[in-house]
């Protein structure tokens, strides 16, 4: 016999529904779920039903354990419907083609290419920056990230076409976030499908143009590139731009916008990282090993995904009947794995709520499978060694040449495609 699959009674739902209006972000009842209910347990919404896993043993559950009976790919959620096939939505052989395809251009060898066109963005962007301003730094390191991933994986200078394209990006952003989406299908409303025909047009003429150029028979240089020559279709190649356009640059605006919330709401944090940069760097770039030295910009940016992992949830459908842990999961059940409760979990994490950098100084590291800023197993993130290498860049560029102050305080979480902080990271800046 199996155990039934607790759900929250009508007292439990009450005190979800209190915490997600204080706290501003259906999270917030998750966590009450999660501390009536345990590591698993069913939500039960009109159309949308989820089984609910939480901690280590339930991440190698389905990332490990049982991951050819999942499928990353439901044909009712925007994202598929957005991405189309790219690989983060495939599933299968044609998943492991596509991030075949794709590693070389993410692997740790490239990326000491990658770094002079990332500070070139940092200092792009911030070259319009005035003394003593205010800025929304959600929105300044979207346009750095942005630059960025459009410069080192498409070879294109994304400069002259950041104002035009701006809407259309937050429009694809919007259009896969949590929604109505969940409950039942609906078509794209006009905004999301003029976003995505600008997007797409753009896309689909930057492979054109790189095509001309490549049947002069230049090796390869960046993804795109690489994609060309192993002889995807326009289409295809599409879909994997697409994809990395959306989720490579979402998930860097986010975790930099949330570790400088941090500093912002720890000055004595800010003041020792800009030490450390200071001491480290000596007025010289953030380039090369002296970003593996910047010891405690690394430890705000792990602290800041554990607290904050800019993807929160892994989403599988059920490709046949599992069991785990004495609980019977039916095939075609959505299984969510939340990252968020994970790396909260008190089972596993001192003082889970509490921003502390310390907790990774040293030889000290999480348990296996409690950390899943970049998932876990064979499909974690493709962009990991990316992400961490632009973060400490940016970062450290930014404390080199900035003061930077907190001006609004009141930040609560907002659940769009990634965690994004809400109203925004707003932020004084000060020449250096």
């Amino acid at each position: 016999m199996y155990k039934p699959i607790p759900e929250p009674n009508p007292q439990a739902g009450l005190h979800a529904l209190r915490a997600m209006l204080r706290e501003k972000h259906p999270l917030a009842a998750m966590q009450v779920f999660h501390a009536s209910l345990g590591d698993v347990f069913r939500i039960k919404l009109p159309g949308f039903a989820p089984v609910v896993l939480v901690g280590p043993q339930a991440a190698h559950f389905v990332l490990v354990e049982e991951r050819g009976s999942m499928r990353w790919r439901n044909e009712q959620d925007p994202v598929t419907d957005l991405l189309r096939h790219g690989v983060l939505v495939e599933d299968g052989d044609e998943h492991d083609q596509l991030r075949r395809l794709m590693n070389p251009s993410m692997h740790r060898r490239r990326l000491l290419g990658y770094e002079e066109s990332m500070l070139q963005a940092v200092d792009q962007v911030t070259a319009e920056w005035r003394s003593a301003q205010t800025y929304d730094m959600l929105v300044e390191m979207r346009k750095i990230t942005l630059l960025i991933l459009m410069r080192t994986l498409f070879g294109e200078d994304f400069g002259p076409h950041l104002q035009r394209l701006w809407a259309a990006v937050l429009g694809s952003i919007q259009y896969i976030s949590p929604g109505i989406w969940m409950f039942w299908r609906t078509a794209p409303r006009p905004q999301y499908r003029r976003a995505i025909v600008q997007i797409n047009s753009y896309l689909y003429e930057i492979i054109q143009s790189r095509r001309q150029e490549l049947e002069k028979g230049r090796p390869a240089q960046d993804l795109l590139d690489e994609l060309i020559y192993a002889g995807l279709k326009d289409d295809l190649i599409r879909d994997q731009l697409l994809t990395m356009l959306i989720a490579g640059h979402d998930t860097s605006t986010a975790l930099l916008s949330w570790s400088l919330a941090m500093m912002g709401l720890h000055p004595e944090i800010m003041r020792q990282s800009q030490t450390e940069v200071d001491q480290t760097l000596g007025g010289l770039p953030p380039l090369g090993e002296m970003l593996s030295q910047l010891v405690l910009i690394q430890q705000v940016m792990q602290e800041s995904l554990r607290l904050y992992p800019p993807i929160h949830l892994g989403s599988r459908l059920a490709a046949a009947d599992l069991e785990y842990d004495g609980y019977l999961i039916p095939k075609g059940t959505r299984v969510i794995y939340s990252i968020y409760l994970t790396q909260r979990h008190p089972g596993y994490w001192t003082d889970p709520d509490r921003f502390d950098p310390q907790r990774w100084t040293g030889a000290a590291k999480p348990a296996p499978y409690t950390w899943l800023a970049f998932g876990g197993g064979p499909r974690n993130c493709i962009g990991s060694a990316f992400g961490q290498v632009e973060t400490r860049l940016i970062l450290a560029r930014l404390l080199q040449r900035f003061d930077l102050e907190l001006v609004e305080k009141e930040i609560h979480l907002h659940m769009g495609a990634t965690l994004e902080p809400r109203p925004g990271v707003r932020m004084r800046v000060s020449t250096r």
